[in-house]
């Protein structure tokens, strides 16, 4: 199997890649702009490629988000989308990062970027593989405690609405919400919705 064999192969199998998926392999990050100036993969955003019938998947901006900004969590608004809780559907994609990062500078797709530190950051993260490219996303738990943490930004009409589908449709647990609230430090402000869903 040739270089170009390969690197066509991985592209079948994860659908989108960059400079340091041809690197892990010992392959030269060049030849992705070889193949894409012969036609035989498309450019899907700045250092992004994918075959070119690939089909986008419906998560393709929170792919090419994780991608590109390794440390970016989905979270809040996208992250409810993602595990389907409630009605939203953002036109940014919400990610968190650890305080103290830089901003990424992407063109697109539009960012909303909220920081946390220490466990408030790291706990809860999921890793999904979409089409074999991994998505990090913050559990259904964690996701509903963000919206409570974050209800002046995101307001607290969605955070109840988190609460009450998430609990419906049981993807939380008491314990789950629990444990995240204590870590986000929202247990007070949690305690009563959490009260009044559970009743």
């Amino acid at each position: 199997m040739t270089q170009t064999d390969g690197i066509l192969e991985l592209a079948r199998r994860q659908r989108v890649l960059n400079a340091a998926d041809l690197k892990a392999q010992g392959w030269s990050p060049q030849m992705l702009i070889r193949l894409y100036d012969a036609g035989k993969l498309q450019r899907f955003g700045r250092g992004l490629y994918g075959l070119p019938d690939a089909q986008l998947t419906e998560h393709q901006a929170l792919l090419e988000v994780c991608q590109r900004v390794p440390r970016a969590v989905v979270c809040l608004l996208s992250a409810l989308q993602f595990h389907q809780i409630g009605t939203q559907m953002p036109h940014e994609v919400w990610i968190a990062l650890p305080a103290g990062s830089h901003a990424p500078a992407l063109d697109y797709p539009p960012l909303r970027i909220v920081r946390l530190s220490g466990a408030a950051y790291s706990d809860g993260i999921q890793i999904v593989l979409d089409h074999g490219a991994p998505i990090r996303v913050y559990s259904p738990a964690k996701t509903v405690t963000d919206c409570f943490k974050f209800r002046h930004k995101i307001g607290l009409d969605v955070a109840l609405e988190a609460l009450k589908d998430a609990w419906r449709s049981r993807k939380v647990t008491v314990d789950e919400l629990s444990h995240v609230a204590r870590i986000s430090r929202v247990e007070r402000v949690m305690r009563p919705y959490l009260e009044a869903v559970t009743a």
